[in-house]
């Protein structure tokens, strides 16, 4: 027969990490502390302090931006463009081919040599900065599910042919220098960029016209080095927003909610004073990815001198 015993565990006294009284073992693991299979005690440190927005700061202490002028923009909803057909802004960026090569479209995966995928036009076009190739009627097709604001990119290598823009909600941005560092920027002071986008009613430009879209978290507060790099992403920032492509209506990544406002592939720094959620600082090479992202999306310190 299995005798069950019982071991008396001595009482080790701990402290309370709110103070200098001593806690039973029992509830140890309400302050933070367990006590090991044998009895004694395993500390644990308290985990660090989240800090999503610096301390307060005074209006007198808040200043614009060098070199940039007013501290907000606000955008509106998509202009009508009018004027061109779909095929006339298609063909804008396409050279003739005489003699199409024996490969696939890769948009429709029929050969350029026979006739496309969509409508069944024979046409092919390369197009003119990257050279590669596709049936025009496909071509027309991409556009026509897309933004339709007079841009064209390449499904192959991305390139954006005139000036991409996007869906992005109405609303504000705001931009200014306060008088902390981000971790990592020492000798800088910081830009804090605060987006504000209201809920509303998609356009004709959004996944669901008509129906009511959420905007969660509202306003967002990112932070940027007030270094000459972290005002160049500034700059480019603000082409973007004007351009409707830091956010757009879709799905959420984090939350699965559709119908609502989302980040659209420009990531921003939402956490100030530590980077526990990988959207802080330090991070050596956030601004340069920043630009990467830009220039996706066609803005790059080299277009906007053009």
């Amino acid at each position: 027969m299995t005798i069950l015993r019982s071991f008396n565990v001595p009482t080790v006294p701990v402290k309370n990490l709110s103070g200098n009284s001593s806690v039973h073992p029992a509830l140890a693991g309400i302050t933070g502390i367990l006590m090991s299979a044998a009895g004694l005690p395993v500390c644990l440190t308290r985990p660090p302090k989240l800090v999503l927005h610096p301390p307060p700061v005074s209006k007198s202490d808040v200043k614009p931006v060098p070199g940039l002028g007013h501290s907000c923009r606000k955008t509106t909803k998509k202009q009508t463009r009018k004027g061109k057909t779909t095929e006339e802004v298609v063909k804008k960026y396409l050279q003739k081919v005489r003699t199409a090569p024996e490969e696939d479209c890769t948009i429709c995966m029929e050969a350029l040599r026979g006739p496309s995928g969509y409508k069944g036009g024979e046409s092919v076009g390369r197009l003119a900065q990257c050279g590669h190739q596709y049936h025009l009627q496909c071509l027309v097709a991409m556009y026509n599910n897309g933004n339709q604001d007079g841009s064209l990119q390449c499904p192959t290598c991305k390139t954006i042919y005139g000036v991409k823009t996007g869906n992005q909600p109405p609303g504000k941005m705001e931009y200014h220098v306060i008088p902390h560092s981000l971790p990592g920027h020492p000798d800088c002071k910081t830009i804090r960029i605060v987006y504000n986008i209201p809920p509303g009613i998609q356009g004709p430009e959004h996944p669901n016209p008509g129906k009511p879209f959420t905007a969660r978290g509202f306003p967002r507060h990112c932070y940027l080095p007030d270094s000459d790099k972290g005002r160049k992403v500034l700059r480019l920032l603000l082409t973007a927003w004007d351009r409707r492509l830091v956010f757009s209506v879709g799905t959420s990544s984090t939350t699965g909610e559709s119908d609502t406002a989302i980040w659209n592939e420009v990531h921003h720094k939402t956490e100030f004073g530590s980077n526990l959620t990988g959207h802080g600082y330090p991070d050596p090479g956030h601004l340069d990815n920043v630009l990467d992202e830009l220039k996706a999306q066609g803005i790059s310190e080299e277009e906007e001198e053009q």
